[in-house]
């Protein structure tokens, strides 16, 4: 059999045109992010609409999860808020469906690449979906909705309580192979690759939080009691995660347990910046045992988290003339760098076995059809074999690209009255934006709650 060159031809075509598929996608994301990042949120959910109704649509059907978290979450930003609430429970619902999926579907994985099956969705989207879905009935005016929300974290069998369990009950023999096989890996290439971590996470203050917050407002000031311990247990326990200080200024969380007559708390959430996404990345592999030289060196495709810009290190608002630091309360890419580091091992592993196996593959149909007199024909075959092999292989680099980075919060005892709010955004000494919340109505026993966002992507510069 003869491999023409117009079949080789045909291969790098192809592959052209995936190439330029990728940069395309990556032209429209790009748009998206620059429209967030001057909180137009309307424009970017204009552009994923328009892309989602052409031929190649910017979320495709396996990643479905995706486009709903990401429209779930503009919607939220652009304070429609009963549309974010259908997205989110949409993108919910693949989630726990994918959980039922049959293993039929992961097959395909070890044969073309992880991207051949349905999006399954990461541990923190599920854990921040509700956060903001909680938020969404609370700006509804349904506190009984935003209720139901938290309690799917924060019960027993909650979320958080079997994030727990999914992370501590894994066999730690597995474990160890998986970082020893890794560490092999590494050490046959001379190769940097991603070390081996596992995951921490396994409560989040920011969902603590809010479930103070709704607590305390329908007069449930025991549960609101334990939602603060455990807030405080997040900090305690999984310091890699909260590695910046405890909310413990005056107007922080204490104005939340103080109980002062005739006064009422105006409560501040403002989210900064957007987390990290996943990027593919090239990592040198060599095969000594190939006796072709094409196969021997090679390279696997592995996604990798990479921080997206920001320069807002300071929030405060102004309330009646008077100033007060917002606090950080979660830093929500650090959330996701270690959940994501919890399957790291086992996504390296995969792709490492999956594409030696097609190198083998490629080595033994080459030398079948070609015979072992024709040593040229073998190695062209080997060539276009290898080239084959590595067109198909992606990195899977499905996420929400909508999660913000960090939360702040800052709460203030106040008379009950209706007051400007005015939050200012800081770079150093710097102010980069100052927004207001005009005639905000402060009133006793309920809760007052705002929350604010900048997205500002601007690279941060030496003040």
């Amino acid at each position: 059999m003869k491999i023409s060159y117009k079949e080789i031809y045909l291969v790098i075509f192809i592959l052209l045109i995936l190439f330029s598929c990728a940069m395309n996608q990556q032209a429209m994301f790009r748009a998206i992010d620059a429209a967030v990042s001057k909180n137009d949120f309307q424009t970017s959910i204009e552009i994923i609409e328009e892309a989602q109704a052409g031929k190649s649509p910017l979320y495709n059907y396996n990643n479905a999860i995706s486009l709903y978290m990401d429209l779930g979450l503009m919607r939220h930003f652009a304070h429609d808020y009963k549309q974010s609430t259908d997205n989110l429970h949409n993108a919910e619902r693949l989630i726990s469906e994918a959980f039922t999926k049959s293993i039929t579907q992961s097959v395909s994985t070890y044969i073309v690449n992880d991207n051949t099956r349905e999006y399954p969705g990461e541990d923190f989207e599920d854990i921040y979906l509700s956060v903001f879905n909680a938020l969404n009935y609370y700006k509804m005016g349904n506190l009984d909705g935003a209720l139901v929300e938290v309690r799917k974290l924060t019960l027993p069998s909650g979320k958080l309580e079997m994030l727990q369990r999914k992370y501590e009950e894994p066999n730690e023999k597995a474990k160890k192979e998986n970082e020893n096989a890794l560490k092999r890996a590494q050490d046959s290439q001379g190769a940097s690759l991603p070390e081996v971590k596992y995951v921490s996470f396994a409560n989040s203050a920011l969902a603590r939080y809010l479930s103070m917050l709704f607590y305390r407002s329908v007069g449930n000031f025991d549960a609101a009691r334990i939602e603060h311990e455990q807030l405080q247990a997040a900090f305690t326990t999984q310091p890699a995660i909260y590695n910046h200080a405890f909310p413990s200024s005056p107007n922080s969380i204490q104005p939340l347990i103080d109980n002062v007559q005739d006064m009422s708390t105006l409560s501040i959430i403002s989210f900064v910046g957007l987390s990290p996404i996943k990027e593919e990345r090239f990592f040198p592999m060599y095969f000594p045992f190939f006796e072709d030289p094409t196969l021997r060196f090679a390279q696997i495709r592995l996604p990798v988290l990479t921080a997206r810009p920001n320069r807002i290190d300071r929030v405060e608002i102004v309330v009646s003339e008077q100033r007060y630091n917002m606090e950080l309360l979660e830093n929500m890419g650090n959330v996701i760098m270690d959940t994501f580091n919890a399957r790291y091992s086992q996504i390296f592993l995969k792709t490492y076995l999956r594409t030696l196996t097609k190198y083998i593959a490629t080595d033994i149909s080459s030398k079948a059809i070609a015979g072992k007199d024709n040593e040229g024909l073998a190695g062209l075959l080997t060539l276009t074999g290898r080239i084959i092999s590595d067109v198909s292989e992606r990195a899977d680099i499905r996420m929400s690209r909508m999660l913000p980075n960090k939360a702040y919060i800052c709460n203030i005892n106040l008379e009950a009255g209706t007051y400007d709010v005015v939050v200012n955004y800081y770079a150093g000494r710097t102010l980069i934006k100052s927004e207001t919340e005009e005639n905000v109505e402060i009133t006793n026993n309920s809760l007052n709650l705002i929350t604010t966002v900048n997205f500002d992507n601007t690279p941060a510069t030496n003040q």
